[in-house]
Formats: structure tokens, sequence, C-alpha cells
């Protein structure tokens, strides 16, 4: 997957209670660059700067912004590959696979909800020095919500795109395959081939569900996303999803948060309608203090339309 990283990102590895997590992270140059110290007699100026025996700046002293991607066949951090390299001049971008996706570990297991609050707050905690600035989308965001109101010390702020447990206010998001079906052994298998692991199925889904306007999935998208769901083993965390293992309603939390918060949401997300971002939004104006409609995208803005992102993300952290 470190094929698909923006120029300058490398990937690290953090051990969890669930096994390895792989994580992108800026490396090399241009964001990565040679610690310089300047001149008593010009402090301003950097053309009398000089390396320091080849040492590198440490972006770990930046503060920390931690892009978690959504759930899904295929999912990785790709999904937010477009945006954080906006921010690694000024934060310490951390971009994790979840485990069960991606590069990280795919133990084989019926995935559950505390599987992922336990490895995110493990995460957080072997990689951040402070509290960290959370960007989130969909059924991560709402981990994200339920993780925030136990240990909000380990938060600072919550950017989340369309936060749902996808059982919200008792009304499910819709399973597109009956329960008999997933759960039918081998035929399991079967769907997962079929829907996640080839090319025609990954471009159809990534343009019939994900975005607002097809021409905007590139190939390279329909790679990132195959070459995720092809990994071994990948299809066991993203049947739990199907199934609604890590299905909750997120409206029994939402109102216990007090991590300051925004939420944007895709005015075309199919899955999660806006109309339920806003019901959810006003359950806690305290915490949260802004609901965003982003125009003409779908669930997705942040891959399909990144620089609207980009640009709402700078206006709220600066």
């Amino acid at each position: 997957m470190l094929q698909f990283q923006p120029p300058g990102f490398g990937h690290k590895i953090i051990h969890t209670s669930l096994g390895a997590m792989v994580y992108y992270t800026q490396t090399n140059a241009p964001w990565a660059m040679p610690a310089v110290v300047t001149e008593p007699s010009d402090a301003l100026s950097l053309s009398k700067g000089r390396s320091v025996g080849g040492a590198i700046a440490d972006t770990e002293d930046l503060p920390p912004l931690l892009f978690l991607h959504n759930f899904g066949g295929g999912a990785s951090a790709y999904e937010w590959s477009k945006v954080y390299p906006a921010f690694a001049s000024n934060y310490h971008i951390l971009a994790p696979d979840l485990i069960g996706w991606g590069e990280s570990a795919h133990p084989v297991r019926d995935y559950k909800i505390r599987d992922y609050l336990s490895t995110i707050a493990e995460f957080i905690i072997q990689t951040c020095r402070q509290p960290v600035t959370v960007v989130a989308s969909s059924l991560t965001a709402a981990f994200a919500i339920r993780l925030a109101i136990v240990q909000p010390n380990l938060f600072k702020a919550l950017f989340l795109v369309s936060p749902s447990g996808f059982d919200d206010f008792g009304e499910g998001a819709g399973r597109r395959l009956p329960l008999s079906v997933i759960n039918t052994p081998l035929l399991d298998s079967f769907i997962y081939i079929l829907g996640a692991e080839n090319e025609i199925a990954v471009r159809n889904f990534l343009q019939s569900f994900l975005f607002a306007k097809s021409q905007r999935v590139s190939q390279e998208m329909v790679e990132a996303y195959l070459t995720s769901a092809q990994q071994p083993n990948g299809k066991f965390a993203a049947l739990s999803f199907l199934r609604g293992d890590l299905y909750f309603d997120v409206s029994l939390y939402i109102q216990q948060l007090t991590i300051p918060t925004v939420i944007f949401w895709g005015e075309k997300a199919q899955f999660t309608n806006i109309k339920l971002g806003r019901r959810l939004a006003n359950l806690n104006p305290s915490a949260i203090q802004d609901f965003y409609a982003i125009a003409d995208a779908g669930i997705l803005p942040h891959l399909e339309i990144p620089e609207v992102l980009i640009g709402l993300l700078q206006r709220y952290l600066g």
C-alpha cells in the first residue's frame, strides 16, 4: 500500500493487542528535512542555516493530527491520502491502516466494536505525546466519539465526516444482502471475491455508492481499494462490517461528548442521509460547534473533492 502514498510519506509499525498496525507519516523530503541551525547574527535567515550532522528535523515534535479511515471492502489509510499532505508542514501526520484493513494485521476472527475501540486507543497512546486532533469518517468517526467520551484526555478536537453507527436512532442503514447469505460458509467468501476483489466491482461500488459523480473515480483509487481488499485474510473485517457486527446507535452516546467537534456531511451521501447528520448534531450543540454540508459530494468528500476538505480543515484548524 506504500505505493499509493504521497511523496515524502513512509510507513511505520506499532504493535497492538490484535497485532501489528501499519501507519503512514512524514519520513522523507520535502517534509522530513535536515535540521537547521541559524547563525546568531541572522536568526531569521535560512540562507545562513547549516545542517547538524545530517540530522533530520523531528516531525514527531509537531502537534499530532490523526486520520482514521472508513470501513468497507478495500478500505485503508489511502482514503485520506489526498488530504493529509496539505498539513504535513505543521502537524505530525498519523494515518494508520486499522486492524483488519490495508497492510495492518488481519487476524482471523469475528471483529467486534471493542476490537476497534481498544486498538485505536492503543495506537493513540503509543504514537501521540499530547492530546490528538482526530479526523475520521463514517463508522470510525462514530468510534472516535465513543473513545472521546471514555478517554477524553487523549483528544484535543474531532473533525468528523458523516459520523454514523449505522444503527442510529434504532434505524439501521440497511444491508444490500441478507444475513442468511452473508453467513453461509463458502458463500461468504464468494461474495467477498465477487464484490471486493475484482476491478469492475470495486469501480462500480466507488462510482455508484460512495461518490456523487462517477467521473471523479480514478484508476489509482480503484487500484488502491483493490490492493487493500486482496490482502491475505482481508475478508474477515469486511464481512464483520457487512453483517452489522460493528453497528451501534451513536445517538445514545453523542450527548455525552465534551471534546470540541466539527461535523462535515456530503449532501449526496448514501447509506447515511444528511438529515441523520443534522439530527445527531442537534443532540449536543455545546460540543458540536459546527455542522457543514458539503455540496455535490457523497460519503467520501475527502477522496472525491479533497481540495474542499483541505480548505475546510484549514479554516477550522486555524
